[in-house]
């Protein structure tokens, strides 16, 4: 044994090398039988697999140009950076982009940009911006609300998101005057930073679920007495990655914290079902709706991705002749988000923003609904050009996530589902946590939703317009085809939005609801 010891001390730093070359080699060859790449090729394999595994990061900053990435480029990414961390997020030498491509937009601008008197509240607030419509004021809810910005932070859970992310979100939405849906994943102490919440619940209830998974009205009321920054409930139909699709928390990303705010056991994956015990037919849906509103006095809407309209059209029927309904209807796009989802569904299920939110909008008018609810758009409508294009197209809100997670540090790694995000925020890792600075992340969400206005508000005024909910389908020009290259969106979706009631910034600024009073 002595001789065996001295032997092995006495082999060089290559002589080791060689002998862990050939234990790998014997390995692949004779006793792994998982990958045929390793069999047929051993040690170089490994190196497919290594450089596999880096892809993405070797595609996004070495391979692909400025505008070819999906789900953002690496110029949109650069935007929501430069703007969260207030940089110059200006370009020079003109556009790069292709302007002639299939579907892009084109603002209309007035020959005469609006004029600001010198009184005006945009001189001294460039982001003010506030929602044109109140949330429940058709329904005379007993706790009416209007947001008091048009851009928002949309339903991401606390499970899904860490929890330094949720609590920069919060505090982020705080400092810019916005809301925070609190995605499906129940109400946690990162969303009670002082910012405006939105609760929202889907088929799994979490955080007012009983016992048996069922939902809890006693549960729902005593969240929204002990908690008045909640200031709305939505109900979750369905989202744009995975329509009539559960969501999905995997056991490794479940902490003995988000089991109890959950109310789910630990070690095992929650899933959501695909329908709600609570309803299961659309009047049913609509006594709900009422329930809710009632026992709690908030406004109650819901969260969908569109496809089918049927059902929906049963939804306008009842709310013609019931003269009730939901308060609000946020339209989710297929083009996915957060959520992680197979790619059948991410790619295939439900229509994206622009068309499945024409055609509900459209059907709504029919029956002379659109007055009523207050329209929220999701799905990559983070900029503000494509944010005025939604507002000609009848939204009265937005909601953002990705981009959202992109001004507190996320940078598109594309690992949200497996634990292992490395900015830290979409992972229950405290190690990868540790890097979330709380104050300077919430800072950078703020600057984010602040720039964003601005431009916002810039755009419109270059229009001609005070507020962007007076922008109709003919300001916006879309590119449709080669042979009539560019239309006004009210000629390619064949509607024109319904005029929004406004009487001016100032009257807004006069009647921003804080904790249900004018």
């Amino acid at each position: 044994m002595d001789n065996v010891i001295q032997f092995l001390s006495s082999l060089s730093w290559w002589a080791w090398l060689i002998i862990v070359i050939a234990i790998v080699v014997i390995r692949d060859v004779f006793f792994q039988k998982a990958h045929t790449i390793s069999h047929n090729f051993p040690l170089i394999g490994h190196f497919r697999y290594m450089l596999e595994t880096i892809g993405p990061e070797i595609r996004q900053y070495l391979v692909a140009n400025n505008r070819e990435e999906l789900p953002f480029n690496r110029i949109e990414r650069s935007w929501i950076y430069a703007s969260a961390k207030r940089e110059n997020n200006y370009e020079g030498f003109g556009t790069d982009r292709d302007i002639y491509a299939h579907q892009h937009i084109f603002i209309n601008n007035a020959m005469m940009a609006y004029n600001l008197d010198e009184n005006h509240p945009n001189q001294f607030d460039h982001s003010f911006l506030p929602c044109a419509k109140v949330m429940g004021s058709y329904n005379q809810r007993k706790k009416p609300y209007r947001p008091g910005s048009v851009i928002n932070v949309s339903a991401m859970s606390f499970g899904s998101l860490s929890a330094k992310a949720v609590e920069s979100l919060n505090k982020g939405v705080k400092i810019a005057g916005a809301y925070q849906n609190t995605g499906e994943g129940g109400l946690s102490p990162y969303h009670c930073n002082g910012g405006d919440v939105i609760f929202h619940f889907g088929t799994g209830y979490f955080g007012v679920r009983d016992d048996e998974g069922r939902f809890s009205m006693e549960k729902l009321v005593t969240l929204v007495n002990e908690k008045p920054f909640v200031k709305a409930i939505e109900i979750k139909l369905s989202q744009g990655a995975k329509p009539g699709k559960g969501g999905v928390l995997p056991a490794a990303k479940i902490t003995k914290e988000i089991s109890e705010i959950r109310h789910v056991p630990m070690g095992k994956d929650v899933l959501s079902p695909p329908n709600h015990s609570a309803f299961s037919n659309v009047p049913e849906l609509m006594q709900f709706i009422e329930d809710i509103a009632e026992a709690t006095g908030l406004p109650v809407g819901i969260k969908a991705a569109i496809g089918k309209l049927d059902q929906w059209e049963e939804l306008a029927e009842l709310m013609v002749a019931t003269g009730k309904g939901p308060d609000f209807i946020t339209v989710d796009g297929g083009e996915g988000g957060t959520g992680a989802a197979p790619p059948s569904f991410a790619d295939h299920v439900s229509l994206p923003f622009v068309y499945g939110f024409s055609d509900l909008y459209k059907m709504f008018q029919r029956y002379g609904l659109t007055e009523r609810i207050v329209f929220i758009g999701s799905g990559k409508l983070g900029f503000p050009a494509r944010a005025a294009m939604a507002f000609a197209m009848g939204v009265d809100c937005i909601n953002v996530a990705r981009e959202a997670m992109m001004s507190i540090g996320c940078i598109q790694a594309q690992v949200c589902h497996t634990n292992r995000c490395p900015s830290g925020v979409a992972t229950q890792s405290k190690w990868l946590q540790s890097g979330i600075n709380i104050p300077l992340k919430s800072e950078r969400l703020a600057q984010y939703f602040k720039t964003f206005r601005k431009e916002l508000v810039e755009i419109t005024h270059a229009a001609g317009y005070e507020h962007p909910c007076q922008f109709t389908m003919k300001d916006i020009d879309v590119n449709v085809d080669d042979s009539y290259l560019s239309k006004e969106l009210d000629k390619t979706y064949l509607y024109e939005k319904t005029p929004v009631p406004f009487e001016g910034i100032r009257q807004l600024k006069d009647c921003i609801y804080l904790g249900g009073k004018a």
